[in-house]
């Protein structure tokens, strides 16, 4: 039976591109690239001829009932996106379900997804978190950061370079100006970095420093004892 398969690809290091992954993409008859622009050097990096098409956020409303139906007529079909998991900020999930939603199978591989990495490097809680993935820009996000500050784990933020600064503004006034925030960039690539400290501290180290590269926020749970002051205050 033919099926979807939802391919991560490295997010830095080509390194990370597992052979397993290398292989699907060699057998299947058609590659759904997020930009095909960005995909063809790593497809031909590691020999991988297979047609592609371009599936991303403007088109894959209009599509993926199209590739659904491709599909489930015998067709296998891999789903990639710039990099990391597809879905995962990234479109896919629309094909996903759409396939589902016909009774088709959906096989996704383990692989690259940068927040992970970030997390684990944090030093914070990972036995309880929150992807809230990239935050709205305008419209809903000071209420979005409200609703993820009255969580009590960790959460974890995509931004880009020229909101970080912002973002680490608005978590301290949201979360608190104690709050442990880690910062990590550029994962798996060569400038990869990450640095750990309050909003404040983080800041004045991008005021020496401008922030390049994609990022990933993680916002350390509240302190044992700032819970027990807020609980009592709400007794009071």
């Amino acid at each position: 039976m033919a099926k979807l398969y939802v391919v991560p690809t490295p997010v830095g290091n080509l390194s990370d591109m597992t052979p397993r992954a290398v292989e699907v993409l060699k057998n299947v008859s058609l590659i759904l690239c997020e930009d095909t622009r960005t995909s063809a050097p790593l497809l031909k990096h590691f020999d991988i001829t297979t047609r592609t098409a371009s599936h991303h956020k403007f088109n894959e409303h209009k599509t993926c009932e199209l590739y659904a139906g491709r599909i489930q007529a015998g067709e296998d079909i891999a789903l990639i996106s710039d990099a990391g998991t597809p879905a995962i900020s990234d479109p896919g999930f629309m094909l996903v379900r759409a396939c589902i939603a016909l009774g088709v199978d959906v096989e996704c591989l383990p692989g690259a997804t940068a927040f992970v990495p970030a997390l684990v490097d944090s030093g914070f809680g990972c036995e309880n978190f929150v992807f809230a993935g990239f935050l709205p820009q305008k419209k809903g996000r000071q209420k979005r950061l409200a609703a993820l500050a009255a969580l009590e784990m960790t959460i974890i933020i995509y931004e880009s370079p020229y909101r970080v600064q912002k973002l680490l503004s608005e978590i301290s006034e949201h979360f608190g100006t104690d709050r442990r925030v880690s910062v990590s960039r550029e994962i798996s690539k060569l400038h990869e970095e990450t640095l750990r400290g309050t909003p404040s501290e983080l800041i004045d180290a991008f005021a020496s420093k401008p922030p390049k590269g994609e990022f990933v926020i993680i916002i350390d749970k509240p302190k044992k004892d700032d819970q027990e002051s807020t609980d009592s205050d709400d007794i009071e």
